[in-house]
């Protein structure tokens, strides 16, 4: 059985991002159409920049793939960056280098920490590679991985809850709807908050500035018993966290109640267990975010993520410059005013991922067809240690 792991590759204005994708069993069937609709909708959303005009991301499927269904060896995955015909040698593998130096670090980003990291004298060898473009290609690998869960009666959805202090009123939001198409142009279930929401950043843009925000990100159908409580990195709540926390800008990570839970004594927090209809262990609440003792306990898993404001402004910050040393306003590179319903696309490919691996490592990666039956057998078990 080989371990589900991916890797990609490439620079934000180079030829074009690569992914591999290692471990999926053979057997699934793929769809071209949802892989592309998935990158379409990471490219939109009100607040983004220039950029998305210029591209427009479609899938290559270079191998792994015939005839629509997994071979089971490693999924290779390209997508063209089309502004990469705008930037002449700028990027050229080899030759002389062309253009200017961007020497100015931009405070928030990884340019002042990564020139001094790889000794380099150029932030530009930094941020292309730092950039959120990357994620193109991890919401790519996380479509497919959305259609290995599918197969297997599971479903990641997102939803957009705060943009710059404008929240949702969660207590209205029909969970039920939540992956159905609303029409939004910020993955958002309340059009109220919506309007707000569009107005903050309307105001940032005009002040030159950026916001930031919170997303949800809920899987639905999740087997109990997923992830593990015997060694640190096999409990599934922490790898589903430290995959939040790999996207770009991120800086905080809740499961179901989050930071609430040390507001509220146990007895408003934990959620009690009940019997079914079948006879089944239930739960009414999910304050545990689907998640207890490292492992799915069958409930839907809940993360929120909170994005920080993109650190290219318009109006820039003050900052350094790595050649000259001395004080200089930050560089400017094209940017979005806000990135929060894209950055719940990549939520939702990153949890598709991290619980995609959690199900191969419990069940098997060789063949869809064992995988199901594999399943199948551990659900009759469970039932059968209840109802008989």
């Amino acid at each position: 059985m080989s371990e589900l792991r991916f890797m990609t590759a490439g620079e934000s204005h180079g030829p074009c991002l690569t992914a591999i994708l290692e471990g999926l069993p053979a057997g699934l069937k793929l769809s071209e159409e949802n892989i592309n609709r998935d990158l379409a909708r990471r490219q939109q959303g009100y607040g983004r920049g220039g950029r998305m005009k210029i591209e427009t991301d479609k899938v290559e499927v270079v191998s792994g793939v015939r005839f629509g269904e997994t071979l089971g060896g490693p999924i290779t995955l390209r997508v063209v960056n089309k502004d990469h015909g705008n930037w002449g040698g700028r990027m050229a593998p080899f030759g002389e280098p062309e253009g200017e130096k961007v020497t100015a670090a931009r405070p928030g980003h990884a340019d002042l920490t990564g020139v001094a990291k790889y000794a380099r004298e150029d932030v530009r060898d930094i941020l292309e590679r730092s950039s959120a473009r990357e994620t193109t290609m991890r919401v790519a690998v996380g479509a497919i991985c959305k259609e290995f869960l599918g197969a297997l009666g599971m479903e990641v959805v997102s939803q957009v809850l705060n943009i710059g202090g404008e929240a949702v009123d969660e207590s209205t939001v029909d969970r039920s709807k939540l992956g159905q198409a609303n029409g939004s142009e910020l993955n958002c279930y309340d059009q109220a908050a919506e309007e707000r929401m569009k107005a903050r950043i309307d105001e940032a843009k005009q002040e030159g500035d950026t916001l930031g925000g919170v997303f949800e990100v809920t899987v639905r159908g999740v087997p109990v018993g997923l992830g593990s409580h015997i060694q640190w990195d096999r409990r599934l709540d922490a790898r589903l966290a430290g995959a939040m926390m790999s996207i770009q800008a991120i800086k905080g990570v809740e499961i179901g109640a989050g930071f609430r839970c040390a507001d509220l004594p146990g007895s408003l927090i934990h959620d009690e267990v009940f019997l079914d209809k079948s006879g089944m262990p239930c739960r009414k609440t999910n304050r545990a975010g689907g998640l207890e003792g490292g492992m799915s306990n069958g409930e839907e898993i809940v993360i929120k993520a909170a994005m920080k404001p993109i650190p290219t402004l318009m109006q820039p910050l003050q900052s350094v410059d790595i050649e000259s040393h001395k004080a200089v306003m930050a560089c400017k590179e094209r940017s979005d005013t806000c990135a929060v319903s894209a950055a719940s696309v990549v939520g939702e490919a990153m949890a598709a991922i991290v619980l995609a691996q959690a199900v191969c490592e419990k069940f098997g990666s060789d063949a869809l067809v064992d995988v199901k039956a594999a399943l199948a057998a551990y659900n009759q078990r469970l039932r059968k240690a209840w109802v008989g």
